[in-house]
């Protein structure tokens, strides 16, 4: 059996996990995922679906959730640097509104578990970068909420990210420090803020 290192972050139901990674000069070897080293630590969701992405600089996909179905995400990225960022939107809970980010990274191997009942979304960081992650529910696509990325209210703090909000979620001026242009989906442009979103 493996062994994780779970970090419980501010927000109930936010974890951040780091396998342990076995290296030589040979290269590396690490267990990804182990169900019983998760219920050990806790950690007892069943996983339904594997996605994977691959997006550029500067492009920001979220913030997602699923209305009827939410999902938990088991995240982590396989090839360059990424922003994850949660966005609590259970109705009740003490921290509603309230982000939590991390960056994932190629290098540091971390995992981030979004328990049911938050909006996710990440910025590309990295010239390229290979996102992947593991879904307690199947998508369904007429079931896809989001929310502003930039919403003022809940103010997450993009690293490397300037801009000035103009009220709507549009890429506008926004751009990393380096120049690279903010990208988003057209759908991503138009979500609402917080007080206009789905609450769970």
């Amino acid at each position: 059996m493996g062994q994780i290192k779970v970090t419980k972050a501010p927000i109930e139901g936010l974890y951040v996990i780091e396998p342990t990674v076995h290296g030589d000069k040979r290269g590396y070897f690490m267990e990804t995922y182990n169900q019983n080293d998760m219920r050990e630590a806790g950690l007892d969701m069943v996983f339904v679906q594997d996605n994977q992405s691959s997006s550029v600089k500067g492009v920001l996909r979220g913030l997602h959730f699923q209305k009827e179905h939410p999902q938990g995400k088991l995240v982590r990225v396989i090839r360059g640097s990424v922003f994850d960022v949660a966005v609590d939107l259970r109705q009740g809970s003490a921290t509603f509104g309230k982000w939590f980010g991390v960056e994932l990274t190629e290098e540091n191997n971390k995992q981030f578990y979004i328990s049911e009942g938050f909006a996710h979304g990440f910025l590309v960081l990295s010239d390229i970068a290979e996102f992947c992650y593991k879904c307690t529910d199947f998508y369904h696509p007429n079931d896809e909420g989001g929310l502003a990325w930039n919403d003022p209210s809940i103010g997450i703090e993009w690293p490397h990210l300037t801009g000035t909000y103009d009220g709507t979620a549009a890429a506008g001026n926004y751009c990393l420090d380096d120049g690279t242009p903010l990208n988003l989906s057209e759908k991503d442009t138009r979500w609402d803020v917080l007080s206009g979103t789905f609450h769970f």
